[in-house]
């Protein structure tokens, strides 16, 4: 049953095992860098539906269907699944998931769904909650572009520090520990941190600091430095947000990442040949690149241990229009090559 490992990890000591993934994406995701990894690309944003939003739902559900396939389990036998977006009160999700007739445990983490979802399907299988949860998220490119910034018709500009929000889904699903499949050894689940940015065109800079702060805390909980782990990978900070990590890091906890970094806005797009501006964003974001090219290392064991900490910006149209800052979540979630590699 999960113990508390220093003030703000849960350690779980059942090492409950991610048993199927799926990840799906959209055209320009699918002529990115990591194409080959994807379990399905829609070579039209629409998937065939009426509007972008129904797009997005038929995205998430495309990716849980897929998992679970891959799992070998039927929706009837999932005790819970877990699962947001970024969407008002989660349309995409809930809208995408209702035919499955599963117990729905709604998400808002922003960006950071994947790590939040699956830290705490993790948590209900190591307490024995459940046999089987899934965790999922999803984001699509013009569904969040029309309620966060401008619908696509307008044509504004999107200045450099802007990030592409990805038309993405990921789905893992995790069960009791299975030797032969990755494992989650821990989970610390962030605060909210606010550093007083307002650019909503500037969601790294806004999301770096809570990173920061999930990554120090984890790393002083567990006594460890970044060498222990061969990836520390970020949700969607992009380039701004990236470097700024850095920064924060080692200014204000003595962190230096080093070459253990790597952040999924950089890696799911080309920077150079793609028209992307700072990297890619949004909840799918992380939960295609984690739930593709990353577990699909870790299980072959070319990557032991990763500590995955995907970051959210807490933020609406209306505190916007109200002149809030944006405030951001991170949450970390430490994932483990099968036990028989190890």
């Amino acid at each position: 049953m999960a113990v508390r490992q220093g003030r703000y990890t849960l350690n779980l000591p059942s090492r409950p095992s991610i048993i199927g993934n799926a990840a799906v994406v959209g055209k320009t995701e699918g002529e990115g860098p990591l194409k080959a990894e994807f379990d399905h690309i829609y070579t039209d944003d629409t998937l065939g539906e009426i509007s972008f939003e129904k797009a997005e739902s038929t995205l998430q559900r495309e990716a849980v269907i897929r998992a679970l396939d891959k799992a070998g389990k039927t929706p009837a036998e999932v005790d819970f699944i877990l699962a947001g977006d970024l969407l008002n009160q989660c349309i995409g999700t809930s809208f995408g998931l209702r035919e499955l007739n599963i117990p729905f445990l709604g998400m808002y983490g922003a960006c950071s769904t994947m790590s939040l979802s699956l830290g705490l399907a993790s948590v209900l299988v190591d307490t024995k909650a459940a046999d089987v949860a899934v965790a999922s998220t999803s984001s699509h490119f013009c569904s969040a572009e029309r309620q966060f910034r401008q619908p696509l018709e307008y044509g504004g500009q999107r200045p450099p520090t802007a990030q592409r929000t990805a038309t993405a889904a990921g789905a893992s699903v995790v069960a009791a520990a299975t030797p032969e499949k990755p494992c989650v050894e821990a989970v610390t689940f962030g605060r909210i941190v606010d550093l007083g940015v307002k650019d909503a065109n500037n969601m790294g800079a806004a999301m770096a600091p809570a990173a920061a702060q999930t990554i120090a805390d984890f790393l002083t909980d567990t006594g460890s430095t970044p060498q222990d782990y061969d990836l520390i990978l970020t949700g969607d900070l992009g380039l701004v947000g990236t470097k700024l990590l850095k920064e924060l890091l080692q200014k204000d906890h003595g962190v230096d990442l080093g070459d253990r970094h790597a952040d999924c806005g950089l890696l799911l797009y080309d920077l150079e040949a793609q028209d992307v501006h700072a990297g890619g964003s949004g909840c799918g974001c992380a939960g295609s690149v984690f739930n593709s090219y990353i577990l699909r290392r870790v299980t072959a064991g070319e990557l032991k241990r990763v500590v995955l900490v995907a970051t959210g910006a807490l933020m609406s149209q209306t505190s916007s229009l109200q002149g809030e800052s944006i405030p951001s979540i991170a949450h970390a979630v430490l994932v483990s090559a099968p036990q028989n590699i190890l």
